[in-house]
């Protein structure tokens, strides 16, 4: 019985007891994630490792119990331990993303399904977090509009971004624009939103938010419980669009999703495909943009950095931002200067 076991923190700087952790989690033909800030351990009176349970962040991941415990209900109490643990860090608002089989086990524990696509599920502490990530983002009269929504990264802000956002408003009454806040880019999210709202104040009805963690990025996306021959960037995507089309689209009264074509990365196209294959079945729009060329080439932020590495804040990269871009670059780096 689970009464018999006792559960406690994993000391992550502990090697041993990282290593074990690690080990554990193989033994259930799981990878343990880099990310990991906290960890919580099942272990019987012997202090073996039985089962395991661990945060990133607001993300909860990394369950495992071994066959013996399995029935027995080891994870509620690693899920309480988990969420008091968040909770005393400020983190709240708790999420899990994982197998849709294993829907039942965490509703069983309070956890609300928010979306599932692919045989992946979100699930969350509250039943209501898309929407109320939406409900600043509404005004009054949105009812009436055509609204449409456009999600980037703008790592950095250029001139291809200000051509889609700037497309897509031209046939929106109202268009959302959500940049993806990870700070896992070269540049920091408070300044690529900073560039973006900027460089985009003069297009009638644009706003532009934070994305939270209801737009999934492949940073993000917990792949622990994935097989090797399983395509995370495509599962990933098909759950980012269906929590879009179900829970966000609907609270903002979104029926246009714009994006641009892309002929080159393999990952962004696939996201690409699932977006036309899951919005429309919620009554949103899938709608790609040509990019903007210069000299026959794409003009992208890869490009852009590329040339800030090999060449620094070079007349080349000036002629592919904005204006607000080329003040930030040549303020963060000066002119000649790359990283």
């Amino acid at each position: 019985m689970i009464e018999d076991f006792s559960i406690r923190p994993i000391p992550l700087r502990c090697a041993p007891d990282l290593k074990e952790l690690k080990a554990f989690l193989a033994s259930q033909g799981l990878r343990y994630e880099e990310d990991i800030e906290t960890a919580f351990g099942v272990y019987d009176g012997g202090d073996r490792l039985l089962g395991c349970g661990c945060a990133s962040g607001p993300l909860l991941k990394c369950f495992a119990v071994c066959p013996e415990l399995r029935g027995q209900n080891a994870l509620g109490p690693l899920l309480s331990a988990l969420i008091q643990d968040r909770f005393m860090r400020g983190a709240y608002d708790l999420y899990v993303i994982t197998r849709a089989k294993n829907v039942p086990l965490f509703t069983a524990c309070g956890f609300c399904l928010t979306a599932e696509a692919g045989g992946i599920a979100m699930l969350e502490n509250r039943p209501d977090g898309p929407e109320a990530f939406a409900k600043p983002f509404l005004q009054p009269g949105d009812e009436s509009r055509t609204v449409g929504a456009v999600v980037m990264n703008g790592n950095p802000f250029t001139l291809g971004h200000r051509h889609l956002i700037e497309t897509a408003a031209g046939q929106c009454g109202v268009l959302h624009v959500f940049v993806v806040e990870e700070d896992r880019s070269l540049f920091p999210a408070e300044d690529r939103l900073a560039l973006i709202r900027e460089g985009t104040k003069d297009i009638p009805g644009v706003r532009v938010h934070p994305s939270g963690r209801y737009m999934i990025s492949a940073a993000t996306f917990p792949t622990y419980f994935l097989k090797d021959d399983e395509d995370a960037a495509r599962l990933q995507s098909e759950l980012d669009a269906a929590l879009f089309a179900r829970r966000i689209a609907p609270a903002l009264r979104i029926t246009k999703r714009f994006a641009g074509e892309e002929p080159f990365d393999r990952i962004t196209a696939g996201y690409n495909r699932a977006m036309s294959a899951i919005l429309p079945r919620s009554g949103v729009e899938f709608i790609e943009i040509p990019r903007m060329e210069q000299d026959g080439a794409p003009v992208s932020a890869s490009r852009v950095r590329a040339l800030l590495e090999e060449k620094g804040v070079c007349p080349e990269v000036l002629s592919l931002v904005p204006p607000v871009t080329q003040r930030y670059l040549l303020d963060r780096f000066g002119a000649g200067n790359g990283r």
